[in-house]
């Protein structure tokens, strides 16, 4: 793969450029080398259990050089569905994205936004959720990914809850992070560049780079993060591998 081919890349965050607290090998290096060859990047994350300011303090605190506005998170794309809406969502997030969606009323909720609750993610409270969406509420999920790793372990993520929902009250979520076509359209458009000029770098094969392809990007896997053997098998044609971020621009 020929990183010049392209005029942007897209970094997914966790399982790319870092793992928990840890950076991947190679990380640092790779973007300050992309970002000098005069490409435009983007930081691209469903991330739903940190906030956007936690998650740029974190890149900054690795030293990952990036500007605000070239983050782009999937909480947030959800809270700007929600606002253009014009909804009164349940809001079934992590403790950590409260605060962010406090500037909107979630007094008698005629809608839901679920992401990676963790422990909030109950019967009692997924139950509330599924009389809302059942009654007709829009289910707008923040993500679909099946799941993600977490010191050295596979955990779920909000995707299989998600699915219940959909299954329950028999409709379909709006996602407003990856893989939706939606949210890659909005980040290619952050750039001014059509799709096929833009890369994607993940470690999720479907939800990343097989989502990303479909929406006219290039695509990149690297073995890193969630990766698994056999994940290749999941690409479509013309998507790349990588043993990692590192050797993007080798």
């Amino acid at each position: 793969m020929n990183v010049k081919d392209f005029q942007a890349v897209f970094f997914d965050l966790s399982g790319v450029l870092y793992d928990g607290e840890a950076l991947i090998p190679g990380a640092v290096e790779t973007v300050e080398a992309v970002r000098s060859l005069g490409m435009t990047l983007r930081f691209v994350t469903n991330t739903a259990t940190q906030s956007r300011a936690q998650i740029l303090r974190k890149l900054q605190r690795m030293d990952i050089p990036l500007r605000d506005d070239e983050l782009f998170t999937a909480p947030m794309a959800a809270l700007a569905r929600v606002k253009k809406m014009g909804l009164r969502p349940y809001c079934l997030i992590h403790e950590q994205l409260k605060a962010d969606f406090e500037v909107i009323d979630q007094q008698s909720p005629n809608a839901v936004v679920l992401g990676d609750a963790r422990e909030d993610l109950t019967f009692t409270h997924l139950n509330r959720a599924f009389q809302i969406v059942q009654k007709g509420g829009p289910l707008i999920a923040i993500g679909y990914n099946r799941y993600f790793r977490e010191e050295g372990a596979l955990m779920l993520d909000a995707g299989p809850f998600v699915k219940a929902l959909e299954w329950a009250a028999d409709v379909q979520a709006v996602v407003t992070g990856k893989p939706s076509a939606d949210f890659f359209q909005e980040v290619v458009a952050s750039t001014g560049m059509s799709a096929e000029q833009c890369l994607m770098i993940g470690d999720d094969a479907e939800a990343d780079v097989a989502a990303a392809v479909s929406a006219g990007l290039g695509g990149c896997l690297v073995k890193t993060g969630k990766y698994e053997p056999g994940d290749e098998k999941k690409l479509p044609e013309g998507a790349e591998v990588l043993p990692s971020v590192a050797g993007l621009c080798a």
